[in-house]
């Protein structure tokens, strides 16, 4: 028993270490006051994709452009998307800052679509815990738009998952270059395709 309340009591300070320093900042939503998740290999979602990018090894990265992601140091949850970037085969570059804000003012992501990491890639903002499937379909498509936004930090987005593999429903936007936002994707439960 006591080695039992000595692994739960390990777990919930993982799981609590994994969102230590995250916020989405004033701008965020109220999904951003969720508490404890899990990093991203902890629930085993998103294995087929990694498979996948796996097995195509290096000339999936090759053909992506490389993904610069502004992120605080410390947080863990950030630190689980870039993971899930690369698991999809993007190279990742992070550059740690202490204040967000200049970086996304600088990029256009509209006030309140703010998360925690803001990237870069191939020309385009991605803010927030975006799927990478939904990155690689906006590169494809090449739409007029400065990018795409999580607002806040939806349990079960990548990065943002939790053990018992919940995903909360949750709208990936586009950014129009007017600023404007339309839905690009859905996730979670009930969501269409």
């Amino acid at each position: 028993m006591e080695r039992f309340n000595t692994m739960a009591l390990g777990a919930a300070f993982a799981l609590l270490g994994a969102t230590a320093g995250c916020s989405a900042s004033d701008q965020s939503s109220p999904v951003a006051a969720t508490a404890a998740v899990a990093p991203a290999a902890a629930s085993g979602q998103n294995t087929a994709a990694a498979k996948d990018a796996g097995d195509a090894g290096p000339a999936i990265a090759a053909a992506l452009p490389v993904v610069l992601v502004h992120k605080t140091p410390t947080c863990g949850c950030c630190g689980a998307w870039v993971e899930h970037m690369r698991a999809a085969g993007f190279q990742v570059q992070v550059e740690e800052r202490a204040d967000l804000e200049p970086v996304r003012q600088r990029l256009g992501v509209p006030y309140g679509k703010g998360s925690c990491h803001t990237a870069q890639v191939g020309g385009y903002f991605v803010e927030g815990h975006v799927p990478a499937d939904d990155v690689k379909r906006l590169l494809a498509e090449r739409p007029r738009a400065r990018g795409l936004v999580v607002p806040g930090m939806p349990l079960g987005s990548p990065g943002m998952e939790t053990p018992d593999g919940r995903v909360q429903p949750y709208t990936v936007e586009r950014v129009e270059p007017d600023g404007t936002t339309t839905a690009y994707a859905r996730h979670g439960q009930g969501a269409a395709p």
